[in-house]
């Protein structure tokens, strides 16, 4: 099933029990990249269902978060940084951007508070206001960074940016104002009923969250130039025969010869404290203990081979 196929999934749920009034339905985080989108998303579903990282442009698939409510459910889609595209991976990450903004119910537009407005900003603003049948609420993120003077000036700031339906500063670090933020987003859902179960917080497949996993762990550290040239396939997964064990065989694709041994580092060493890193959260994920085993490849110049998107997953909709 295609990441954009939302309609698809706008089918109630069997025998569904919920109030009158209910609501239902989609949103997106835009934002340019690291603007603590993915954070956000984390924090309002109340559990880690999108890695995050420091490096910009860490989030590559359109992620869904499902936000329940005694009143609402709300499915959130976490999308890649709009940023000008330089490589074949970068142009089909800007396509799925612009495919989920017509989809959804409502745009939370991410711009952080510690930040002035800059070009980006003003590029995605523009691009928004090409939006007229969805309603856009303006999200100042990060406001724990600054004071409540700086956060009024960036409030001031975004509400010249456009006409937004509504603006709302939150934080995912404090957990300030996210109930107000759930609560606006929620208001402008149609009304209907939940389209995931309750228990339900992500639909993403385990491996899909595993391979994930290993590749945030693996941008911590490493150079500049280095986090968008990492890709993770989790090759096998699977219990073994007489143990609570899961055996996990996964590869972590760079481009060059050169950045496999930045990876790898010397004698292993960064390599095993990636393996450490990504063990621990995969283990929490899974709530059972793993045997993780990560082999570095090349695949040269990746990102601008069509066939090699495919292989490592990133078809035509990522």
């Amino acid at each position: 099933m295609s990441d954009l196929d939302l309609e698809r999934l706008r089918v109630p749920l069997a025998a569904p029990s919920y109030p009158e009034g209910f609501r239902s339905g989609f949103t997106c985080f835009v934002g340019r990249p690291n603007v603590g989108k993915s954070t956000l998303m984390n924090a309002l579903v109340g559990q880690k269902v999108a890695i995050t990282s420091s490096r910009p442009q860490t989030t590559r698939r359109t992620v869904r978060g499902i936000v329940h409510r005694q009143d609402a459910q709300l499915i959130i889609v976490d999308t890649p940084g709009l940023h000008k595209p330089r490589t074949l991976l970068g142009e089909r990450l800007d396509s799925l951007v612009r495919s989920t903004l017509v989809e959804v119910d409502v745009i939370g537009f991410c711009v952080p508070a510690d930040e002035p407005i800059g070009r980006g900003d003003t590029y995605i603003a523009r691009e928004l206001a090409e939006q007229r049948e969805t309603p856009v609420v303006a999200l100042v993120t990060k406001t724990d960074t600054v004071g409540s003077d700086q956060v009024a000036e960036q409030l001031l700031a975004v509400s010249e940016l456009g006409d937004w339906a509504d603006i709302v500063p939150v934080s995912a670090a404090s957990g300030e104002r996210l109930d107000v933020a759930t609560e606006v987003l929620c208001s402008y859902l149609p009304e209907g009923p939940p389209l995931y179960p309750g228990e339900d917080l992500t639909d993403e497949p385990e491996e899909m969250l595993i391979g994930e996993l290993i590749r945030e762990a693996s941008l911590e550290g490493v150079r500049d130039e280095l986090p968008h040239s990492i890709a993770v396939v989790v090759d096998e997964m699977e219990p073994r025969e007489g143990s609570e064990l899961i055996d996990i065989y996964a590869s972590v694709y760079v481009e060059r010869p050169s950045q496999k041994a930045i990876v790898i580092g010397g004698k292993g060493a960064r390599l095993r404290e990636v393996g450490a890193r990504a063990r621990a959260q995969i283990e929490a994920l899974l709530g059972t203990r793993i045997f993780l085993d990560l082999r570095v490849r090349v695949a040269k110049d990746w990102q601008r081979d069509p066939k090699k998107l495919r292989k490592l997953g990133f078809d035509q909709q990522t």
